[in-house]
Parts: C-alpha cells; structure tokens; sequence
C-alpha cells in the first residue's frame, strides 16, 4: 500500500521557536529562510522518539551504518564510487564552507564564486581574510521567466595568480539551476586549468522539480574527484535543518587532512540524534520525497503562472531544482528595496536579493517549501501592496 502525504495541512509555527516565523511580527507571512512547513516524514519522528526514550544523550562515534548507506546511496543515484572512510560529518553545512576557505586558500588568496548565490559563500572567505572573487551568472528572459547561464568568460575575467578555490552551488540556490553534465565539464576543465580546488555544496541534490539529474562534480573523473570536496546534508531534502548533520565527501586524502586540521576542535561533532535522523531519511522516506517533489513542483508552476498573469512587470525563475525561486522587481521601481517594501506593505518576508551579492540587488528569493494556501495568500499581499504603487 503506497503512503498518502497531506502538504495541504497549515501547522501553526510560532511559539515552537522557528526563525523563520518569530523573526517578524505576528502579521507577517514568512516566505524567506530555507526550511519548509511540512512535518518531517513519519519514519525519521518515530527514530527520534525510540532514541529519545533511551534516556541518555552522551558524546556519539560517526554511525558506520550511515557511512554504508551514504556509499550506496552515491554509487546507486549518481554511479559514483566512494569509501566509507571518505565521509566526513558535520554539524552544518554554513561552517564547512568557512572551513573551506580557511583550509585551501591562505590569507590574502582568493576563493571564486558566481553570483548571486547562498549568501555564507560570500562570507566564507570574509570571515578569515580571504579575498572574495566573483563572477556572474548571465541572466537570460524568455517573456516573464528568468534563467541564467555559467559565464565562463567572466570566470576567466574575475580570476588572479592568486585565486585558490572555486565555490559551486549545485543545484544552485537561489536561481534553482540544476547543472547539466556539459557545464560542469566546463566548470572542471576550467578549474583543473587553473588549478583550483573546488568546493561544491550540494545540499539541494535531492530536490529536482524537472527531468534532471543531479550530478556530482566530483563524479565526473578521478581528476576532478581529486581536487574536489562535495558537501551534502538531508537537511533541506527532509526538513531537519535543527537535527544538525551534513557531510563533506573527499575522495583525497590530503584534502581530507587539510579540512580536518581546521576543523578540529573548533567546529562541533554531531550529536546522536542527528545521526539518527539521517539513518532514517536516507533508508525509509523515499516515498515521503516522491509525494513532496510533485507539490514543490505544482507550488512553482503555481508562482509562475500567478506572477504571468498578476505581475506583468515582475520576471521570476522556474526552478528546475531546489524549493527557492527568484523574482525580479526592478522594473517596478519601489520605493527602497523591494524586500523592504514587501515586508512593510505587503507583511510578507521574502529574502533580500542583495544579501545574495550585488547582481541580486532588486530580486527577492521566495521560499516555496509551504502550502498552496500559504503561497497564494503571500501572493496576493503582494498584488494588493504594488498595485497601490
């Protein structure tokens, strides 16, 4: 018997202490930080209520189970072979970026990336005196949809002598690209050129809206493989965020080593219930994922459809991969921001493009991971609050 998902369902969120929807005032709809309103799947909630019943939460070892499934789960979905012994766990994925930077480039050299993007791949190199280099998406509009292309020449523009790392999003958030095989041989010819290790955060790989695949960089060859460290988490993918596991897969062992030195004694090991939640999310919620993906899917095709026949100013993404869709405000000309005046005139809370570098100055990123309700009623503050304009 196949399991039925309700994604219809509003749960109230305030009072639980969620960011996402005690950041603002109670009038305010939250359609901003990156987790869903949808209940975790059932089998990760019973996991966590047999180990909460132990009673006892000491230190945890790495789950060699998990390290099991992990190599399976690569080898089956994207014919990657890896080792147990090339996992690496974490307790996020926001700290192996700056953990990146500190690890692969010294102080003074340059870590590249393209923009707009996840705003900590800005701060990461900020946040130990690396040099912050970046390039450009192209951007290209058919009628109201926006999509965006690699720059592979303002890739060669933007980078020095002393450039060291290259920063992927793949899918890449927040203008939901899911990476064809032939880009990501452009981007690993063009590092390998170059000579620059690449670090690939690709938290998003499982929420493909379209007939894509996702492909690891780092499954393209052993030669790429060996200059690349790929970070994954179930967080997004089964909305466990707060559970606090993620995972760097480096195949080297010398950029395993490097990672490990900086990351020793400064950045936190999991605790048990993260393992846990992991266990159960990548062996028993694949049906929960078959029933999301197809109302992530709907709720974009929905924002897209209402911003064509709403919105005849506004341009928006179609995310082939990720719950984020990106709309383009500027030629409404609104008085300040256009997240600022949403939030004070429409009472909804996007996030601020600009905080995803200055090629974002002027978009909001919309967090579609909600009900359709949810989605509409944000939409419509948002026609009411410009139509006033």
């Amino acid at each position: 018997m196949t399991a039925t998902y309700n994604f219809d369902t509003v749960l109230e969120r305030r009072g639980t202490g969620s960011i996402k929807w005690e950041l603002y005032g109670p009038d305010v709809l939250p359609l901003w930080v990156a987790d869903m309103d949808f209940p975790s799947p059932e089998p990760i909630l019973n996991a966590l209520k047999d180990r909460v019943e132990h009673g006892v939460f000491g230190y945890a070892f790495d789950d060699p189970a998990l390290r099991q499934v992990l190599v399976e789960r690569m080898a089956r979905l994207y014919n990657w072979s890896i080792e147990p012994g090339d996992i690496l766990f974490l307790p996020n994925l926001v700290s192996a970026l700056a953990a990146s930077s500190r690890a692969y480039a010294a102080e003074g050299e340059g870590v590249l990336m393209n923009t707009p993007v996840y705003p900590p791949f800005l701060a990461s190199p900020k946040t130990c005196d690396r040099a912050q280099i970046v390039a450009p998406l192209a951007m290209t509009q058919d009628g109201q949809v926006i999509r965006y292309e690699l720059d592979l020449d303002a890739m060669e523009a933007a980078i020095t002598p002393s450039t060291r790392v290259f920063m992927l999003c793949n899918p890449h958030n927040p203008v939901g690209r899911a990476w064809s095989r032939a880009e990501l041989e452009q981007i690993a010819a063009f590092c390998l050129r170059h000579k620059l290790l690449i670090v690939s955060d690709d938290i998003h790989c499982d929420l493909l809206l379209d007939e894509v695949k996702h492909i690891p960089i780092a499954s393209l060859s052993p030669e790429v493989a060996a200059q690349t460290i790929t970070l994954m988490a179930p967080s997004k993918t089964f909305n466990i965020p707060s559970l606090g596991l993620g995972f760097a897969i480096a195949q080297d062992a010398g950029l395993r080593g490097r990672f490990q030195k900086v990351t020793d004694y400064v950045v936190p090991h999991p605790g048990p219930m993260g393992f846990v939640g992991a266990l159960a999310a990548y062996t028993q919620c694949q049906s929960w994922l078959d029933s999301l993906l197809p109302y992530l899917r709907a709720n974009r095709d929905f924002l897209v459809e209402y911003t064509q026949q709403h919105f005849p100013n506004v341009s928006v993404t179609r995310p082939e991969a990720t719950y984020l869709s990106w709309m383009d405000f500027r030629s409404l000309n609104l008085p300040g921001s256009p997240y600022k005046f949403l939030l004070e005139h429409a009472k909804v809370a996007f996030n601020d493009g600009a905080a995803f570098g200055e090629a974002g100055t002027g978009f909001v990123r919309v967090n579609l991971g909600c009900p359709r309700s949810t989605l509409h009623e944000a939409l419509e503050r948002v026609r009411e609050a410009v139509s006033s304009v």
